[in-house]
């Protein structure tokens, strides 16, 4: 990807308001995949939502030539800079640096995707994939082929009982099917064996319940 940019002159732009500071266990998503974006957008993670901020960070190329006479980018927010929000950024990035969370995450990724992959016995889950404390369960009609669920079967099967069945189990997910029907994880960064064991025993109830609900089985009965 960055090679098919510099050739046509286009610039690399890494999109890591969900995947930064810490999510998969690093400061950013394009130094755990090693690459360098031109610019990286960021949010969320970067106050551990305590505050509202987001921010762009961009290569010394793409700033030189703002930062000459009397050029300017021109471009309004009515919060921007604001002083709190950059306050709370500010001790949020060293709580993480003092108490060692990118090494937490990472000393506990290996064992929550065991975690999550042992789900792959049950029937409706097609997939298991992701990074650090961020990732996604994809669920299926029928394993072996892939076959995935009707518009209408997904948002009876997610919104219908999967989102409410998890939350009422004490687990709030996100669940997605803008593509195939997708289940999404991304637990605090702080969570330890304990949480993740409670993560992976309420994922195996409700998705066990999910299958004889929306599975081959439960369709054909």
């Amino acid at each position: 990807m960055r090679e098919i940019c510099d050739k046509y002159g286009v610039l690399f732009i890494s999109d890591e308001v969900i995947c930064a500071f810490g999510r998969l266990g690093t400061w950013f998503g394009a130094e755990r995949f090693d690459y360098l974006p031109d610019m990286i957008t960021c949010a969320k993670g970067i106050t551990s939502g305590y505050a509202p901020l987001g921010a762009v960070i961009c290569g010394d190329h793409i700033a030189e030539p703002f930062l000459e006479g009397n050029n300017s980018f021109l471009h309004g927010l009515t919060f921007a800079g604001h002083p709190v929000s950059c306050a709370v950024a500010l001790a949020n990035l060293a709580a993480m640096e003092n108490e060692d969370i990118l090494g937490h995450v990472q000393r506990n990724e290996a064992g929550f995707r065991e975690r999550l992959e042992s789900l792959r016995d049950i029937p409706i889950v097609g997939d298991v994939r992701g990074r650090g404390y961020f990732y996604g369960i994809e669920l299926v009609r029928d394993q072996q082929t892939k076959e995935t669920f009707t518009d209408a079967e997904a948002e009876d099967l997610l919104r219908g009982f999967l989102s409410p069945a998890l939350y009422e189990a004490g687990l709030i997910c996100r669940s997605d099917d803008r593509g195939d029907p997708v289940v999404q994880l991304a637990p605090p960064l702080i969570c330890g064996d304990k949480e993740l064991d409670f993560i992976e025993a309420t994922m195996r109830t409700v998705l066990t319940e999910a299958w004889r609900r929306f599975g081959l089985a439960g369709a054909a009965a």
